[in-house]
């Protein structure tokens, strides 16, 4: 669970490497939804994140004392670590409630403007430079978004603005994340972010002094939520330090239509032909400013 050194290649062994990867990565975000939707009936979103990252912590501990990790964890840059997780929790609490609130596939769909927001922020957070085809990727991604949740007073929900909301606190994530991975392991990064979730689950479910113990049908939900969560970022990692940007994400991209499906054939949602091409015209902003970065590189 430490960061690749390797940089990426694109010979065929080692695209069929990321993609599988990927295709992990896919299988566990949507698994996450699922289980997300199953508990939300008899817990809050606060308390889904709460035994969540208890789940996820005991996970990154067992793994980090049994593969030797566990000095990678240092206690640098604990502001950061802060800003990180504050984000991460905001964005996964606001997704929490969306999977509840409109069908998946919008929330998938809404979900992928992260990476725009990052284009967005990054002159900001990190000081690179927004060029003609960043302002260009992130203006087509804004018309993705408007063909995706048109925009009008019947459309626009609690549901659709908190995934709207959780991309952008995921976009903040992405930001410190990039920044923390220049001096901290994998490892760390994972250590940090559910530890101080459990804090922060912990401060807001109880809050009203009322936190609800999860009945012995939703453990295994719980389970399935804590594992899909660090499997998800464990494959999206793996993969990104194996094969370029470019390579994976279209694969992440399928994430899209399996949750339709899941959607249409678990909870009768019928599938948005708009939502889907709101969707492609994202994945299509992203993909431009990924090729063209790519480009630059070599």
């Amino acid at each position: 669970m430490t960061l690749a050194p390797a940089p990426p290649r694109t010979d065929p062994a080692t695209v069929l490497r990321a993609a599988l990867w990927m295709l992990g990565a896919v299988v566990s975000f949507s698994s996450m939804a699922v289980a997300g939707r199953a508990v939300s009936l008899e817990l809050d979103t606060f308390e889904i994140m709460m035994y969540r990252s208890v789940v996820g912590f005991v996970i990154v501990l067992g793994v980090a004392r049994a593969t030797g990790h566990f000095r990678s964890i240092t206690t640098r840059s604990p502001g950061l670590h802060l800003i990180r997780n504050l984000s991460h929790f905001t964005g996964q609490n606001l997704w929490f409630y969306a999977i509840t609130a409109i069908p998946l596939a919008q929330v998938f769909a809404l979900e992928f403007t992260s990476p725009l927001w990052v284009l967005v922020l990054s002159p900001l957070v990190l000081g690179e430079r927004m060029t003609r085809v960043r302002a260009l990727a992130a203006l087509i991604g804004f018309i993705g978004i408007v063909i995706v949740a048109r925009p009008s007073p019947e459309t626009i929900n609690a549901g659709t603005l908190a995934a709207a909301a959780a991309a952008i606190g995921f976009a903040g994530s992405i930001l410190a994340t990039k920044r923390l991975t220049r001096s901290e392991s994998l490892t760390c990064i994972l250590f940090w972010m559910t530890l101080t979730q459990i804090v922060f689950g912990l401060i807001c479910a109880g809050i009203d002094g009322d936190i609800a113990l999860p009945s012995p049908a939703s453990w295994p939900w719980l389970v399935v939520i804590g594992c899909a969560g660090l499997v998800a970022h464990f494959c999206l990692t793996t993969a990104l330090s194996i094969a370029p940007a470019t390579v994976v994400t279209p694969v992440d991209f399928l994430r899209l239509p399996l949750i339709a499906v899941i959607g249409l054939m678990v909870y009768g949602e019928s599938i948005d032909a708009l939502v889907i091409v709101g969707a492609g015209v994202i994945f299509g902003a992203n993909y431009l400013n990924l090729w063209v970065e790519t480009r630059k590189r070599r």
